[in-house]
């Protein structure tokens, strides 16, 4: 059990002063009759508070170290900033606040808010159901003809950059409570954009 400030003035106590001064050993022993239900007092214990009452003339704790802690209304401050502009980032929001990005994500992980990633995914015309279908039987139908059709086929990776912003998966965040389950749409024809094309011959 750590020894509080009480404790230490009851040892400075037992190691009087003048001609009357205790030795680290007596002061030890006399401290464990006192309180013979905890646990006993080192030698190094008892040097180091009597060092530290000549150094600093009191025996009390050094202040803590770190930052100090966030008070309510700085929270209140925090959620609302999410609660204006889901989107924000931590960094964002930080920078508004003054306040460090571990302490914003602290407050987010109290309240249990979460970054929700956007989800790219393709937008479908009502007659692209029916494509696929067709689709699948033409492919099925020449490989059953030619088993060799499918290794000859040349496929593209594609990938698309847009110049103006509008979706980034790698910034995108939604912080809420629960999935809100937000949909952004964007058409895929966009007269700025960047087409990026790998091509792997299938089979090779």
């Amino acid at each position: 059990m750590p020894l509080n400030e009480r404790d230490r003035i009851e040892i400075l106590m037992m190691i009087g002063v003048g001609d009357r001064m205790r030795t680290q050993q007596e002061v030890c022993r006399l401290f464990h009759e006192m309180h013979p239900d905890r646990e006993p007092v080192s030698q190094s214990t008892v040097s180091r508070i009597e060092r530290k009452y000549r150094e600093l003339g009191h025996v009390r704790d050094a202040p803590r170290q770190g930052r100090p802690k966030i008070n309510e209304n700085v929270q209140q401050d925090v959620i609302l900033s999410a609660l204006e502009n889901p989107h924000c980032t931590v960094r964002q929001v930080s920078r508004d606040l003054n306040i460090g990005k571990s302490s914003v994500s602290n407050i987010f992980k109290k309240v249990k808010y979460h970054p929700y990633r956007v989800r790219l995914i393709h937008e479908l015309a009502e007659d692209d159901f029916d494509r696929r279908t067709e689709f699948c039987e033409y492919m099925m139908d020449h490989n059953n003809q030619n088993n060799g059709f499918i290794a000859n086929i040349l496929f593209s990776d594609e990938a698309t950059f847009f110049l103006n912003g509008h979706v980034n998966r790698q910034n995108t965040r939604y912080w809420s409570q629960e999935n809100p389950h937000w949909m952004q749409e964007y058409h895929t024809q966009h007269p700025q954009k960047l087409l990026k094309i790998r091509m792997a011959q299938c089979g090779s």
